[in-house]
C-alpha cells in the first residue's frame, strides 16, 4: 500500500466517511469490515452517492479505474493514514484515558483550550479504534490543538492507540473497575491504562497528573510531569461547594461549574490545570468551565414536573457507581429515591460487585430504592425499602403505576440498560 498516494488524495478530499448513510460529496469512504456487515459491498453505493474515491480490501470490488483504492486492509489503512497525517500537522496531541470521567474531561479540557487556540477534540466518544484515527483525520494544518480520548475494554489497546494518536501530553481520569472482563481485574485495569504512560515516558512526554490521587502519583513517579489539585502541586485547586454544583477556587477566582458531584472535581481541575499551563487568562478558564452544560445522560439535572432528577445513565461501572451514590447521599432533600440499573462488562466478578452495591445501599438510608436488571435481580436484599425488577418493562409499570412526586431522583446504569426512558414515566 502506498500511503503517500492515498494521503495525496486524502488532502484534496473533504474528508472520510465510513458509513453509507452519512456520505459527504468528495470524501473518502473507507470500507470497513465488522462481524456482521462487510464494507466492500457498499463500496459502489458509495461512489454513486458521491464519494471520491473508496478505499477496499477485496479485489472483487476494486475498480480499474480509479474510483477504488486497493489496500491490503482496510482498517490498517485508515489507522496508518491517521498517523501519517498527524505525523504531517504540527498539532500538539494531548491524549486522554481513565476508567471514569474520560468524555466530561474531554469536554472540558476543549471548553477551556478553545477559549485561546483552534481546538479539535474527539466527537461523543468515538475514541476507540476506529474512532480514534476519524479524529486526527478530522484535524488540519490550522489545528493547534487536539484532544483525542482514548478509550480500552483490554490489555493493548491503549498501547495501539497511542501509537497511532502519539500524543505530546497525556492525562489519565483514574483507575476504577471497568471493563473487568477484559482487563480481568483492577490490576489489569491499570496495567492496562497506563500503557499511555508507557509511551508518554519512552518518547519524552510530558504527563498531567492529579496530585490527589496517589495512584496516579505512584505511576507517573519517574515522569516529565505536570501535577495540579493539591496545595504543593504545580497548579493548586480547591475545591469550596459540593452540596449542588461545584464551586472551585483558583488564582483567588472563584469558577461555578455546572455540574454536580465531588467525582467531578478531578475532571474540572483536569482542564483547568490544562488551561493554565498553556497560558489561557484566568478569566477564559473560568468562561471555558462556566459555560460547559453536561449532555448525553452524564450528570445532567433535569427537571421534571416536581421532580429534580440527577440523569447518570450514560455509563457505569463499580468505582462510578459508588461514587455517584457517595454523592448523593449527601445530596439536599429528605425524598431520595434511587433508580439503579445493572453494571455491564464485569465478567465473573459482576455477582460480587452488584451485591456489593446492595450491601452498601442496606447499610444506608437513601429512601426508595429500584434496582432494575437480571444482575440486581440475582441479588440478596434485606432492606424492605429495596425493590427488585428483572426487566425494564416491570420498572414502567412500577413507577407508571406510583409516580414520584416532589422527589430528588438518582438514575445510574450502563448504557445498555437505556434508563433515559425512566423521564418519559416520570
Amino acid at each position: 500500500m502506498n500511503i503517500e498516494s492515498l494521503y495525496r488524495i486524502f488532502l484534496e478530499s473533504n474528508g472520510i466517511c465510513t458509513d453509507t448513510r452519512k456520505i459527504t460529496p468528495n470524501c473518502l469512504f473507507f470500507a470497513l469490515k465488522g462481524e456482521n456487515f462487510n464494507g466492500n459491498k457498499f463500496a459502489y453505493e458509495a461512489l454513486q452517492q458521491g464519494a471520491r474515491l473508496a478505499v477496499v480490501d477485496e479485489e472483487q470490488y476494486h475498480k480499474s479505474t480509479r474510483e477504488t483504492f486497493l489496500v491490503p486492509n482496510v482498517l490498517n489503512a485508515l489507522q496508518e493514514l491517521a498517523t501519517h497525517h498527524r505525523n504531517q500537522i504540527s498539532a500538539t496531541i494531548i491524549g486522554l484515558t481513565g476508567s471514569n470521567g474520560k468524555t466530561t474531561t474531554k469536554e472540558l479540557i476543549n471548553a477551556v483550550l478553545s477559549q485561546g487556540f483552534k481546538t479539535v477534540a474527539t466527537k461523543g466518544n468515538l475514541n476507540n479504534h476506529i474512532g480514534v484515527p476519524l479524529t486526527l483525520l478530522s484535524m488540519d494544518r490550522e489545528t493547534e490543538i487536539g484532544i483525542v480520548e482514548m478509550g480500552a475494554n483490554h490489555l493493548g489497546e491503549i498501547k495501539m492507540l497511542s501509537e497511532i494518536a502519539r500524543p505530546d501530553y497525556g492525562y489519565i481520569t483514574n483507575f476504577g473497575k471497568a471493563h473487568l472482563e477484559g482487563f480481568g481485574s483492577l490490576e489489569g485495569v491499570v496495567k492496562g491504562k497506563t500503557e499511555l504512560y508507557s509511551f508518554l515516558r519512552n518518547h519524552n512526554k510530558k504527563v498531567f497528573v492529579n496530585a490527589g490521587d496517589s495512584k496516579q502519583m505512584d505511576n507517573s513517579d519517574d515522569m516529565d510531569r505536570i501535577t495540579f489539585g493539591k496545595e504543593n502541586s504545580d497548579f493548586p485547586i480547591e475545591l469550596l461547594d459540593s452540596g449542588n454544583k461545584l464551586a472551585i477556587k483558583f488564582k483567588n477566582q472563584v469558577i461555578n461549574s455546572n455540574l454536580v458531584g465531588a467525582y467531578n472535581f478531578g475532571n474540572i481541575a483536569a482542564a483547568i490545570a490544562m488551561g493554565a499551563y498553556f497560558q489561557i487568562p484566568i478569566e477564559s478558564i473560568k468562561k471555558g468551565i462556566e459555560i460547559y452544560n453536561p449532555t448525553n445522560n452524564r450528570s445532567q439535572i433535569i427537571k421534571k414536573g416536581s421532580n429534580s432528577i440527577l440523569m447518570d445513565a450514560y455509563n457505569a461501572n463499580p468505582t462510578s457507581m459508588m461514587a455517584a451514590l457517595e454523592n448523593f447521599k449527601q445530596a439536599e432533600g429528605k425524598n431520595k429515591i434511587l433508580i439503579l440499573g445493572d453494571m455491564f462488562e464485569l465478567g465473573p466478578d459482576s455477582a460480587i460487585e452488584h451485591q456489593h452495591i446492595v450491601d452498601y445501599l442496606t447499610e444506608n438510608d437513601f429512601g426508595k430504592v429500584i434496582l432494575i436488571g437480571e444482575n440486581f435481580y440475582e441479588t440478596r436484599v434485606k432492606s424492605p425499602h429495596i425493590l427488585k425488577l428483572k426487566t425494564f418493562d416491570e420498572a414502567k409499570m412500577e413507577i407508571g403505576n406510583r409516580p414520584p412526586w416532589n422527589a430528588n431522583i438518582l438514575i445510574k446504569a450502563s448504557r445498555g440498560m437505556a434508563l433515559e426512558r425512566i423521564l418519559e414515566l416520570l
